[in-house]
């Protein structure tokens, strides 16, 4: 009987006679094997150095599974008016894949796929409401 109930602890109890980890007790975590590809969202990040560095930018949004933050001080460094001519590229193709675009501070844009939306706080909100 002794035997018995200790057998009951132990199970109840989480450890066994030897001190080690059921490995029952604990879930696993998958590594994503197995998983497509094509469902998967990756947030990729660019740097524009020249007007030349949006093509890859705007390839990868078309392709729609990719979110793309874009380093943009080094041009706005070198050459504004070309600052100006790729991020209005950039619009253009977001408004055709019915995608979004927002700034992210100073340096940073953000241009996402069809699928995602930047929430932009309270502004986005009243906007919404009085549609």
């Amino acid at each position: 009987m002794k035997d018995f109930l200790l057998s009951l602890k132990e199970k109840f109890s989480g450890s066994s006679a030897q001190g080690e980890i059921d490995s029952d007790a604990y879930p696993e975590v998958g590594s994503g094997e197995g998983k497509d590809d094509k469902s998967r969202v990756t947030v990729r990040p660019f740097v524009m150095e020249e007007f030349e560095d949006i093509k890859e930018v705007l390839d990868v949004l078309r392709e729609g599974s990719t979110v793309a933050l874009i380093n943009i001080r080094p041009l706005k460094d070198k050459d504004l008016v070309e600052l100006k001519r790729a991020i209005s590229k950039l619009k253009k193709t977001c408004e055709a894949i019915d995608g979004d675009i927002s700034g992210l501070g100073e340096d940073y844009v953000v241009a996402t796929p069809q699928f995602a939306r930047i929430f932009r706080g309270k502004m986005q909100l009243e906007a919404s409401e009085v549609e």
